[in-house]
């Protein structure tokens, strides 16, 4: 069943169709509010919060983008809700699951030293991130993380496509800078104008 089939079933009151949902996303949704929250308990928190609102939300779900979209703006808004409630208890923002931070190097098994030195780079770009303003942190954890497009990133954020160009664009030469004043840049992001 595709995904509109199970939303319209799900939209008309049957669980069981939302359920099926839930299955088909709960791993992504975890796993890009773990990106954005860090911590595995706030992002069950946020992923929960997403597909709650998702339930309460099916009725009126007009799908002018596909579910996939929305319930990835509702994670990336439950998420950052998850920050800023952290953020006003912890003091900051913390992105400490360094492990998430980049992709898995293509080697299946790396040496000790090639081990190290990715998890030495894992925790400088988590701690680069970190840094970032909110609004950097979002477009380059739905970029670079996700590999959503630009079309997506703007339909989760509810942003023009031209501000997310520039955003990432911005975020990636901040995140560039410092890395660079860390001396910690890398090959993990590409260079200005690499991508369209």
């Amino acid at each position: 069943m595709t995904d509109e089939d199970l939303v319209r079933l799900a939209a008309a009151g049957d669980s069981d169709a939302f359920a099926q949902l839930v299955e088909r996303y709960e791993d992504k949704v975890y796993s890009l509010a773990l990106r954005v929250c860090a911590h595995p308990e706030d992002a069950a928190d946020a992923a929960q919060e997403a597909f709650l609102s998702a339930w309460r939300g099916l009725p009126s779900f007009r799908g002018e983008a596909g579910f996939s979209t929305w319930i990835y703006r509702l994670t990336m808004n439950a998420a950052v809700d998850c920050l800023r409630r952290n953020q006003k208890q912890r003091g900051q923002i913390s992105l400490d699951n360094s492990e998430s931070c980049l992709p898995d190097p293509a080697d299946p098994s790396p040496g000790p030293q090639e081990r190290a030195e990715g998890g030495e780079l894992r925790a400088a770009v988590a701690e680069a991130l970190r840094q970032l303003s909110e609004d950097h942190r979002q477009v380059l954890i739905l970029r670079e993380l996700r590999q959503l497009s630009y079309e997506e990133i703007a339909a989760i954020l509810e942003l023009d496509l031209g501000t997310v160009k520039s955003r990432i664009s911005r975020a990636r030469a901040a995140l560039r800078k410092i890395l660079l004043k860390t001396g910690n840049l890398s090959g993990y992001l590409p260079s200005k104008g690499a991508e369209k």
